[in-house]
């Protein structure tokens, strides 16, 4: 039991200052310690649960990927049987078509998110660093009647 903190004495009439700043920095010590592992505690139980939640998420978007490719196959045999009675590849092309439209409709939507957000610098920040460069030096330049070298 090296990590518990000896308890201050009672009689604090006998005791030094030096004593007694000592046991309030080794008290102190140890409950930052404790206050440590308290929340290294904390931070593995809920990375636990996020990683076991992201698991089940994993698992969910598998079966619902599954349902979607059983819900297509089954409409594009809906158009066969609607539209193109013994062509049975036509139903599945006019899906794959549309499907191919929503993947590049997504796909023009990702490149113009990405390209507006690249490159990722703080513009704003820059910004308002630079204004209160300006500003900064406007008022030296007024309090001392001049520009500073």
């Amino acid at each position: 039991m090296a990590d518990r903190v000896p308890e201050p004495d009672t009689n604090s009439d006998e005791r030094t200052v030096g004593e007694i700043v000592l046991d309030i920095s080794e008290q102190t010590s140890g409950l930052i310690r404790e206050e440590l592992e308290l929340a290294k505690a904390e931070v593995s139980e809920k990375v636990n649960k996020i990683l076991r939640g992201s698991v089940a998420g994993l698992v969910a978007g598998v079966f619902v990927l599954m349902a979607l490719a059983m819900l297509m196959h089954g409409i594009a045999w809906l158009l066969n049987d609607l539209f193109f009675d013994a062509d049975v590849w036509l139903g599945f092309l006019v899906e794959a078509l549309f499907w191919l439209l929503v993947g590049i409709g997504a796909g023009l939507f990702a490149w113009r998110s990405f390209k507006a957000g690249a490159p990722p610098t703080p513009d704003m920040a820059i910004e308002e660093a630079r204004l209160a460069k300006e500003s900064f030096e406007a008022e030296v330049e007024e309090s001392f009647g001049g520009p500073r070298p």
